[in-house]
């Protein structure tokens, strides 16, 4: 991961130079000392290489001046500068110079807030997960130490930064927990990770399943009845209000299913290894919990997750069995695979009995039903709560992580109900998403509550501008840009 720096602006005599420009603009500043060392050839080489400013767009450059490369990346129309645009040019800056040890950002143009963007874009997309490649060759290996951000106010740009940079290191930590396989990442290993949190200030309580009994969790120790691997609830808590600024937390809730065969409803075997990531909500919330600690938010906010194995074996919970719930309410389960709802049932529960908060919103990725209705685009939302919602919505859109609102309704209600308790843990193919959110909603006790089914935007296949392919971590910036929003003043 390269260290970035903000500096005074200065052509580098030497390394990396890449060059931020504007649509259809003339280079300018540094810019415009590189056309001039370059003895007149760089707009050239970028007018023959189609090169025109546009958002995002970088073109790499060989043989110009005393430079072993230069990059030049587009940020759209002046007029139209933003911090999604910066964040898009600092995405594509990260791959380009990955082979050099240093590279020098002319980003004069910018202001402090959006050189610090630019930063962050750059960071997030550097991000690699390679702790288990052994011979990997060395040409491969992203060779970048150092991001030299010049900027008129280097200063300015730092303090920026450094928020950002929590923020980043939240999402890190939640692209690693995603990552890892599963015999490494079992229920237990990932409650000994959320105790890394301690080191920032957060409280961290982790419970076993005599505790989870103690707590009538019937629910979520039935998923977990069938794996040797026992469950474990873990409870973060932030206390960053500001002393004699009473609030109530809010409660952000993660399923953490941190491998699912689908158990005695056994999954295809096709595709099952990235059911690895069906942990992804519950690594989100403790991404979070990071990044709201690293920035020291001015917020309570409390973060819990369930963390289960759900396998197939002699013990495992069986289709046609019935559960009764931390809250009383009993499950007839239907279907062994439909198990992070029972999972986050009973956390959600505990979490409104003890903390009563402000609002909670849970993490999943619950359905693949979702991915049929919504591709990867966007993550569904649902919510009892219209202002909630609007806030849920408004965090993800000013981060890039997007949300669509769905229906919830009595009619989607009925497909639940069981002949013989008093749900079902599934209620059929059609409104699949709907019907598992109407389920968890049973268990919100008429707290505000926002549920966002991420099965479709945990994981990507491909490359885009600031998450490399694999774990994305989506809902980190989401959980922390609504914090700032709605709970922290000024």
């Amino acid at each position: 991961m390269p260290d970035i720096a903000f500096v005074k602006p200065a052509l580098p005599r030497g390394g990396a130079l890449v060059l931020c420009m504007t649509e259809g603009d003339p280079p300018a500043g540094l810019a415009r000392e590189a056309e001039d060392a370059s003895g007149g050839l760089l707009s050239r080489a970028l007018e023959a290489a189609g090169f025109k400013g546009r958002k995002g767009h970088a073109t790499t450059l060989y043989g110009l001046g005393p430079w072993t490369r230069v990059v030049a990346v587009g940020l759209g129309k002046a007029a139209e500068l933003s911090a999604e645009a910066a964040e898009a040019a600092g995405g594509a800056i990260a791959p380009a110079v990955a082979q050099e040890r240093e590279a020098t950002v002319a980003a004069e143009a910018l202001d402090p807030a959006l050189a610090a963007q630019l930063g962050f874009g750059a960071v997030l997309r550097a991000w690699r997960f390679d702790r288990y490649r052994t011979k990997e060759k060395e040409e491969d290996k992203p060779k970048l130490e150092r991001l030299a951000i010049a900027t008129g106010n280097a200063a300015a740009s730092k303090s920026a930064f450094a928020p950002l940079r929590a923020v980043a290191d939240g999402v890190f930590l939640a692209r690693e927990l995603v990552s890892e396989p599963p015999n490494v990442l079992h229920p237990v290993e990932f409650a000994e990770r959320c105790k890394g949190l301690e080191r920032l200030g957060v409280e961290v309580e982790v419970m076993g399943p005599k505790e989870l009994k103690r707590l009538g969790f019937g629910a979520m120790l039935g998923v977990a009845q069938g794996s040797a691997h026992e469950a474990r609830m873990v409870v973060m808590q932030w206390k960053g209000a500001p002393r004699g600024k009473k609030q109530k937390p809010l409660a952000l809730i993660g399923k953490g299913v941190t491998f699912d065969t689908g158990g005695i409803s056994i999954k295809p075997a096709g595709g099952m290894e990235d059911m690895k990531w069906d942990m992804a909500g519950a690594g989100a919330v403790v991404g979070a919990m990071a990044a709201l600690a690293g920035r020291k938010a001015k917020a309570d906010v409390v973060g819990l997750v369930g963390l289960v194995e759900n396998m197939p074996s002699g013990t495992a919970q069986r289709p046609g069995d019935v559960v009764k719930t931390a809250s009383g309410q009993t499950v007839e389960v239907i279907n062994t695979d439909a198990e992070g709802r029972l999972v986050l049932a009973d956390v959600m529960w505990y979490c409104q009995d003890r903390f009563d908060p402000r609002g909670m919103v849970d993490l999943a990725t619950l359905t693949g039903a979702i991915i049929i209705a919504l591709g990867h685009e966007h993550a569904g939302l649902f919510s009892n709560d219209e202002t909630l919602a609007q806030q849920v919505i408004a965090a993800g859109a000013a981060v890039g992580e997007k949300c669509w609102r769905m229906p919830l309704a009595d009619a989607y209600d009925k497909q639940i109900k069981s002949d013989i308790a008093d749900m079902k843990n599934v209620g059929g193919r059609p409104g699949g998403s709907i019907t598992a959110a109407q389920f968890l909603q049973r268990f919100t006790n008429g707290k505000p509550w926002a549920h966002l089914d991420i099965a479709g935007t945990a994981w990507s296949s491909k490359d885009a501008a600031t998450v490399p392919k694999g774990a994305t971590a989506f809902g980190v910036r989401l959980l922390d840009r609504l914090v700032a929003e709605t709970m922290e003043e000024g």
